[in-house]
């Protein structure tokens, strides 16, 4: 392993702000230094003046390869973790699905088959519940020991993934129990399936209707309904991809009670609208995604709950399909286009925008989507930080340099840009992965492969 040492930069970590060198060394950071007082002898050094030493970005939300609506995600584990490298990301948490019928460990060898050699940058797994029953209720406390210590539930999608109340609440007593995380989709799926039926036989089939069935208040009542569960079975609960100001509103409160109750949010319900989802000539459909994008005036209770909070992430959701050939299954009937966005590589750069914006410090810029979804998910003090013992995932981050978002230049595998023409400040130039480069002065010089699997603790906001 290469000795470096990184020199002049301002290192940003959620806690603190300093100017210190940073020295690496085995995969991992042996130490930090006043500049100029220590004399480290390194095989290789990389000057960061005038530059951010951040830790690498955990993104604890996202789909490769997902299977949905008889598609493809449409970037691989290969693709889509080289494009987190390109963004400033150095660890994804992905999620393995488990099929009605069949075990939770098929599922999860099915996603380590996907995974395996493959990833530029590490990688864990959470694990998507869709048949809760006696035997996979008893797989949860082996996965727990294992190291995959977060499930996932949906109160959406009738028919693929749903799950009903009782379903939740056992697997949420299991969860007390055995100290995982539940993480829910909180919509309410049987009551949004009537209304996607009215639309269509009203003749409404265009994506925007996407985001007016999908109301907010079925957002707002879902949370309600998972966090009294929560509640009752003793249980923390996570709330997955938070788009609504009424849905925050339930995070508060229950939060305000003193309950384990937290929420993510992703950069689409913080810079996008239901403008964008009515966007002509289909355009729209590019924006679909669970939860929708909503009206521009939720958006500030967004930053608000991030400000205060309420709300502890920013995570993706990356699930990305190619408008042409896939988005286009749902022209003439907007329930049929695959639900997800791209976004892996923008987060970090978006947030940065949004410390210029004056909505978020650099050090809550660092906390959501580094530090926190590394607490979140036992993976604090080798995730999420810059401090001795951590890995050494360091991102250079150019705070002055200014960026055009567009399909044409990003990483990801597919076709559009939710961000098209976007102008921003802040971008990447080196990324370092257990202290190897992967991102080298804005060249690629990783490899699939680079990137381990990470058995996981349980929160580390628990206990």
């Amino acid at each position: 392993m290469t000795r470096t040492q990184v020199t002049g930069g301002l290192v940003i970590t959620a806690a603190e702000e300093i100017h210190a060198d940073v020295l690496i060394e085995g995969g991992r950071i042996a130490a930090l230094a006043v500049p100029g007082t220590q004399t480290w002898t390194a095989e290789r050094t990389i000057d960061a003046t005038g530059k951010y030493v951040i830790p690498g970005g955990v993104d604890a939300h996202t789909h490769m390869e997902l299977p949905f609506g008889g598609t493809f995600a449409s970037d691989t584990f290969e693709t889509g973790t080289r494009a987190a490298a390109w963004g400033g990301t150095t660890t994804i948490i992905d999620f393995a699905v488990q099929t009605v019928g069949r075990s939770l460990r098929e599922g999860l060898d099915a996603w380590h088959a996907k995974a395996d050699g493959k990833c530029a940058v590490d990688y864990g797994f959470h694990m998507i519940m869709s048949d809760v029953n006696e035997r996979s209720l008893k797989e949860m406390d082996w996965l727990v020991a294992e190291g995959l210590t977060s499930f996932k539930l949906f109160t959406a999608y009738p028919g693929v993934f749903f799950s009903d109340d009782g379903q939740i609440l056992r697997a949420m007593q299991r969860a007390a129990s055995n100290g995982g995380m539940i993480m829910m989709h909180a919509e309410n799926g049987l009551a949004i399936d009537v209304l996607v039926e009215q639309a269509l036989q009203r003749g409404e089939t265009d994506p925007r209707y996407h985001g007016e069935v999908r109301k907010a208040l079925l957002e707002a009542e879902a949370t309600h309904r998972v966090i009294k569960l929560a509640q009752v079975a003793g249980a923390p609960v996570y709330v997955v991809h938070v788009s609504a100001q009424e849905a925050v509103a339930e995070l508060a409160r229950a939060r305000d009670e003193g309950l384990p109750v937290f929420g993510e949010t992703c950069p689409q319900y913080l810079f996008l609208s239901t403008d964008n989802l009515a966007e002509p000539d289909f355009e729209g459909a590019k924006y679909v995604c669970s939860t929708p994008l909503r009206p521009k005036e939720h958006q500030a209770a967004l930053w608000r709950g991030l400000r205060t909070n309420d709300l502890q992430v920013v995570s993706t959701d990356h699930c990305p399909f190619c408008f042409v050939g896939q988005k286009e299954l749902g022209r003439g009937d907007f329930s049929k286009i695959p639900n997800g966005m791209p976004g892996v590589e923008n987060r970090m750069d978006l947030l940065h925008q949004a410390v210029l914006d004056g909505h978020i410090s650099r050090r809550r810029w660092i906390e959501i989507a580094c530090a926190a979804p590394a607490r979140m998910f036992g993976l604090y003090g080798k995730k999420g930080t810059i401090a001795p013992g951590a890995d050494a995932d360091v991102v250079i981050y150019d705070p002055a340099a200014e960026q055009v978002m567009s399909a044409e230049t990003h990483h990801m595998n597919v076709d559009y840009s939710a961000y098209e023409g976007k102008r921003v400040t802040g971008r990447v130039e080196t990324v370092l992965s257990r202290g190897e480069l992967v991102i080298d002065q804005r060249e690629f010089v990783g490899r699939a492969g680079h990137g381990v699997y990470l058995a996981r603790g349980t929160s580390q906001y628990l206990g």
